[in-house]
């Protein structure tokens, strides 16, 4: 199921997606006495109680389709599909560390770089500075992002004031609808409702003064993260989560193909391993970290102000933002 949030004169609407088009959730009588038979909370007027349905509620709301009256039209503004209630993002792709570790050497460490080649080029294997940490093979590895400097599909990011290399990561975002605590992967992946497309832009060239320091990312990260403004129930994605593919486009231009293939965890066992000792809440969003080959930074295609940038994952979405003009 894929549902969507609209401000529409002024007011946000909940819709679905049905084979007929999108249909109107939001005030209609018979969505709501179907949340209120499943005990779920009738008065939010956002997605999470359409996310938080079992499988009985959902073929439920599914039968109920056509007879949903259409969604409007006119003016609208798309909205965020949740608020989000806090943002981690891990690190699952050996290939994209690699990757993007040796292209900020190469651009921002010029005088290091040549000696990481010749030591590639004679060992036939990758510098150790360009591999993950040893703990990033025996647990799975994030930071704690901005949840409030969001935006969704059509938006414009401000660039921010201190970067001069902007950088875009193509990754899967998953959004809890149940809350946990010291959770197995089964009970993680039970716990997931849904899943968007999901941007953490970087700037690069704070970056990696920041991951140095040892305490990781911040003004790097914190400035803004985009999600697609449409989110798809987990029923649909889980099945294929690790066989995903997508596509990086600038101003229409495919400038890559990413896939989930080949992570060194799965994204409920790394939902798993935050809720140790720890209690997440609905509305919480986790990040996949990069899909190899989905950032600039690797693909050897950094966006500029004016670009548009479009990130797509089959079967997910899209995703599509203006990079805008540096702050004053």
């Amino acid at each position: 199921m894929r549902f969507r949030r609209r401000l529409i004169d002024g007011i946000p609407i909940a819709e679905m997606r049905v084979a007929e088009g999108w249909k109107r959730l939001s005030g209609v009588q018979t969505v709501t006495k179907l949340l209120a038979g499943a005990d779920l909370d009738v008065t939010d007027t956002g997605l999470m109680p359409f996310l938080q349905l079992d499988a009985v509620g959902r073929s439920e709301l599914v039968a109920l389709g056509r007879s949903l009256p259409d969604a409007g039209t006119g003016s609208h503004t798309a909205l965020l599909p949740i608020i989000p209630q806090s943002f981690r993002d891990f690190m699952l792709h050996e290939a994209h560390v690699i990757n993007a570790s040796r292209e900020m050497a190469r651009r921002f460490m010029p005088s290091v770089f040549p000696i990481t080649q010749v030591f590639e080029k004679l060992a036939r294997k990758p510098f150790p500075k360009f591999k993950p940490h040893k703990l990033w093979y025996q647990q799975p590895i994030y930071y704690l992002s901005s949840h409030i400097n969001m935006v969704t599909d059509g938006d414009q990011l401000a660039w921010p004031r201190y970067c001069d290399a902007l950088d875009y990561e193509l990754e899967i975002g998953a959004v809890l609808a149940h809350p946990l605590r010291n959770a197995t992967p089964d009970d993680a992946k039970a716990a997931i409702g849904g899943f968007v497309v999901l941007n953490d832009f970087s700037a690069r060239d704070v970056q990696i003064d920041e991951m140095q320091s040892g305490f990781g990312p911040q003004k790097s990260k914190h400035f803004g993260s985009s999600i697609s403004a449409e989110i798809v129930t987990a029923d649909e994605i889980l099945p294929r989560l690790e066989r995903l593919t997508g596509t990086v486009k600038i101003n229409g231009e495919t400038i890559a193909d990413v896939s989930s293939h080949g992570g060194q965890f799965t994204l409920p066992e790394a939902i798993a391993f935050a809720s140790q000792s720890e209690a997440l809440v609905p509305g919480e969003l986790f990040g996949s970290g990069t899909l190899p080959g989905g950032a600039g930074i690797e693909n050897g295609a950094m966006v500029g102000p004016g670009d548009t940038l479009t990130l797509t994952i089959d079967g997910l979405g899209s995703l599509t933002n203006i990079v805008g003009s540096k702050e004053p």
